[in-house]
């Protein structure tokens, strides 16, 4: 028998679990323990601003029902932390006093949210809350009452989804950010600047290109000092300044690290049968913080560790970023950097733009070789399908391009209709799910977005490929000759029935 320990339940620990069985069921040949330092089973962290804003409870983000894990043989021990593993001895070591032997050891032990220096802020402080976990939502929910002031350090996208959840809970919200824009990494200036009227229209206070450098008692309650000397009321501090990979495991065992746990293209360090997955993992020299890189890498681990796959490698994952924030419909995907007016066919890529900042809309498109490599999406939900799809399968584009950001492209191509697209093209990247996984779900019963989604995950993280899945349903219901006339149910009507 083959024992697999996973070190982390976050998403990428959980999902590797599930992975491992789904290709070897037998308990007798493969022993599945995962070790989680919350107290609570693995819990899907996308949906933790709709937690924040009193949507949903925290019990609803659970990825699996509690008693899913024990039925299906995998051993999940939460509330207990791996405090250090020998990569020579093969054993892990646990604070309740556990040594457990292994014969691969995966770490997935995520990412810790980054503390700022600021002078006044101590450990322990109920009023200053990271913002990662669902038991950060709950400190965050008992001190953000209506009429609390609240300051968000950080506009990228954690900072902008608490500051979100917290105007939707009356609380007055102030957001700090050291940059000219908000979430820098995923928008061009353009995109930024719209992006700060709609946060603003939301009555959310911007403080851009300013940093915070004391937290401090003025007599009548607290205020966060600026690094221009501006003083802001804070009777809450949510830290969102960024996250730095957990390494510390890695580390102490001697495994190479560098900003995260280095791996190869297989996932494995430089330790014999140690892998790393997740937000810790450092592949090519990129970390990724995002969920579909983890659930890629968890799929290529059970591959190679169970020898469905031997061969299995990670080849990296596309930067596509959704902010998952009420009333926001924010898209953005690879390369969005380029300039408007410095490039053309000498350069080899176009760039098209289109704006209407009053109403809160931009997009803008970077193609190159007939291919979209970049695409920002603001306030743009009709064409956010269609572009995510060409992006992600690198379709052609439309000749005319400016179908693609207008809404015309259906018109104008049928590459990314549900019948041009291929089977490999990925409809939701939150859990990985193709084309090819839903008409193989469909053809064996799944006949509705909701049993679409219960064979599938696909529409179950942020939801944003809710209209895609609608339409292949349409699609499959129309053309496939095994199905009879009944009506599919979409995923409009889907939502509104739970609701």
């Amino acid at each position: 028998m083959t024992r697999v320990v996973i070190v982390g339940n976050g998403m990428a620990g959980a999902r590797l679990a599930e992975e491992l069985r789904r290709r070897q069921p037998d308990p007798a040949r493969l022993e599945v323990v995962v070790f989680g330092a919350e107290p609570r089973a693995a819990y899907n962290r996308i949906l933790l601003s709709t937690v924040l804003a009193g949507g949903i409870t925290a019990r609803d983000t659970r990825l699996r029902p509690d008693e899913w894990w024990a039925r299906s043989h995998v051993d999940v021990r939460v509330g207990v932390r791996v405090t250090g593993f020998d990569p020579v001895a093969r054993t892990v070591r646990c604070d309740d006093g556990t040594s457990l032997g292994y014969d691969e050891l995966v770490l997935a032990t995520g990412s810790t949210a980054f503390v700022p220096p600021i002078d006044g802020v101590a450990a322990g402080d109920g009023h200053v809350v990271a913002f990662r976990t669902v038991d950060d939502c709950d400190r965050i929910a008992a001190v953000a009452r209506p009429g609390c002031r609240a300051v968000v350090l950080g506009g990228g996208l954690l900072g902008l989804e608490a500051a979100r959840g917290l105007l939707m809970r009356g609380v007055d919200v102030t957001v700090v950010h050291p940059k000219t824009v908000p979430m820098e990494r995923q928008l061009d200036d353009g995109g930024g600047r719209v992006l700060v009227r709609v946060l603003t229209g939301l009555g959310v206070r911007m403080l851009l290109q300013r940093r915070a450098v004391a937290l401090r008692d003025n007599g009548s309650g607290r205020e966060l000092v600026l690094d221009d000397g501006t003083a802001v009321p804070a009777d809450l501090v949510v830290l969102a300044a960024g996250i730095r990979p957990e390494t510390t495991l890695a580390r102490d065992a001697g495994i190479v690290v560098d900003h995260g746990i280095v791996v190869d293209d297989a996932l494995r360090t430089s330790a014999a049968h140690v892998w790393t997955i997740g937000e810790c993992a450092q592949h090519r020299g990129q970390v990724y913080g995002l969920v579909q890189p983890g659930w890629e890498q968890a799929a290529v681990v059970a591959d190679r560790i169970t020898g469905a796959d031997p061969d299995a490698d990670y080849p990296g994952t596309p930067a596509l970023t959704r902010l998952k924030a009420h009333d926001i419909d924010l898209a953005s995907m690879g390369d969005v950097d380029a300039d408007l007016h410095d490039n053309g066919p000498g350069d080899g890529r176009e760039v098209l733009v289109v704006a209407d900042p009053a109403r809160g809309r931009y997009g803008k498109l970077v193609v190159a070789g007939d291919r979209i490599v970049g695409a920002v999406l603001l306030g743009c939900p009709d064409v956010v399908g269609t572009v995510t799809q060409l992006f992600d399968a690198q379709l052609p584009v439309p000749r005319d391009r400016m179908t693609l950001l207008t809404g015309r492209a259906a018109a104008a191509s049928d590459a990314a209709s549900p019948a041009g697209m291929p089977g490999s093209a990925v409809i939701c990247r939150c859990n990985s799910v193709t084309k090819a996984d839903l008409t193989t779900a469909w053809r064996a019963g799944a006949r509705t977005v909701a049993t679409l989604a219960s064979a599938t995950r696909a529409t179950t993280g942020c939801g944003g490929c809710g209209s895609v899945v609608d339409g292949i349903c349409d699609w499959l219901r129309t053309t496939d000759p095994a199905v009879g006339p009944e009506r599919t149910e979409s995923h409009s009507a889907r939502k509104e029935g739970a609701a």
